[in-house]
């Protein structure tokens, strides 16, 4: 599903997925339609722009996911400012393109979210580096008991944080793919969280990683 004001947008974006075997079951113009077509097809994924009459773009991914929690959101939006970006991910949304990404990367995004991945621009990535690093002094928000983790999920938090793959974790801890996995969904699942984007926020709020 695409969620976008601008028609011409919407168009191009469906005409690229489709040329990719993804199939478009709704272009909504606006964030209340999105919600409303959510709830109805449950789609996989659904692109959302930021900036959209009416319903946002960060009040439509949390309308999205409130009506339909198997649906991955993926900002998709001219604006890549912290100020933009930062909102979008704590409604839910599981990934932030710029819209001048090349076609086949916005069709690797949305493969990617589905697997469960966190998609960023470079550039998004680059910014919310810089915007951790401005900050001297974090409120360190601690995790609770129930949201300890083992070691060897400290690892795996501590290994995606460096950047590093499912694939490229599981040959660093000497381990197969799938019990990296298995780390992963048992992490998301103690702190309550959709996806590995929001791992590593919440790690970096509870000071168990760092990015300066």
């Amino acid at each position: 599903m695409i969620a976008d004001d601008d028609p011409l947008v919407r168009r191009a974006l469906a005409v690229f997925l489709a040329t990719a075997g993804i199939e478009v079951v709704e272009e909504s113009p606006d964030g209340a339609h999105a919600i409303a077509a959510a709830r109805r097809l449950r789609p996989d994924v659904a692109l959302v722009d930021v900036q959209m009459p009416g319903v946002d773009g960060v009040a439509a991914t949390a309308g999205i996911i409130e009506h339909s929690p198997d649906t991955k959101v993926l900002a998709i939006t001219t604006f890549g400012t912290i100020e933009s970006i930062m909102p979008m991910l704590r409604a839910g949304a599981s990934g932030y393109l710029l819209k001048d990404t090349d076609p086949e990367d916005i069709v690797a995004a949305v493969h990617g979210v589905l697997a469960g991945n966190g998609v960023l621009s470079p550039r998004v990535t680059t910014r919310l580096i810089a915007s951790i690093r401005e900050v001297s002094t974090p409120a360190v928000e601690p995790l609770a008991d129930f949201e300890a983790l083992s070691d060897r999920e400290v690892e795996v938090v501590r290994l995606l944080a460096a950047g590093l793959s499912n694939a490229e974790i599981a040959l660093e801890m000497h381990v197969s793919e799938g019990t990296v996995k298995a780390h992963l969904g048992n992490i998301i699942a103690k702190w309550g969280v959709r996806d590995r984007v929001q791992v590593l926020i919440r790690a970096a709020r509870s000071g168990l990683v760092s990015f300066t």
